[in-house]
């Protein structure tokens, strides 16, 4: 099985190039995003040191994290953005491990493992992929996107912010992601089928 990261800055494509390869036999997608999420939803591993580092203030009144609330506190400060990814990135690469073994045993192809911050965090081990992949798209073409997603212009703005200084470091092979996301699948599906020895 080859494990692929996929990783780049918001609005690349990475979630759409994921859910069209993922449409193949022996294709799973691995959303970090939702990984992450999942550690610190209540009873969570993470949930309660998010909690004690960051507030009750960051919770719903259900006692759920926001995800919002916690973002404006935790990227307001990149010691705070920090803290908050040596608690969740350690239990997200755990995440994916455990995946690793159990789509192994299923006989899965290709898993690709999405996000934004793959390469970027000392909690996530370079040796974890067989095959690091960058998409990258100029920011008008990334703004597009996102607003074409229909989210608000203040979180378009403040994503693009937040990664603006996001750059591939010099191991991984970068894609253009500029092309709509059935061209960009196509390249990508390319490199993979290279990794795998040429195998459709």
């Amino acid at each position: 099985m080859l494990v692929v990261g996929i990783a780049g800055p918001a609005g690349s494509g990475k979630s759409s190039v994921c859910r069209l390869l993922s449409r193949r036999p022996g294709f799973v997608h691995l959303d970090c995003d939702r990984l992450a999420w999942e550690s610190y939803a209540p009873g969570g591993p993470a949930y309660e040191r998010v909690l004690e580092a960051f507030g009750p203030g960051i919770l719903s009144p259900t006692g759920v994290v926001d995800r919002k609330k916690l973002g404006e506190v935790a990227f307001a400060d990149p010691g705070k953005r920090q803290k908050l990814e040596a608690i969740v990135h350690p239990e997200v690469v755990q995440k994916i491990r455990r995946a690793i073994v159990r789509e192994r045993k299923r006989g899965t192809r290709a898993l690709l493992v999405e996000g934004a911050l793959l390469y970027h965090s000392p909690h996530v081990p370079r040796d974890l992929f067989d095959l690091a992949l960058w998409l990258e798209a100029p920011e008008e073409v990334r703004r597009g996107r996102l607003r074409a997603a229909g989210l608000p212009e203040e979180v378009v703005e403040r994503r693009l912010a937040a990664q603006r200084e996001l750059r591939p470091p010099p191991w991984v092979t970068v894609v253009d992601a500029t092309p709509p996301p059935e061209e960009v699948a196509r390249r990508v599906l390319s490199l993979i089928q290279g990794a795998m020895g040429g195998l459709g």
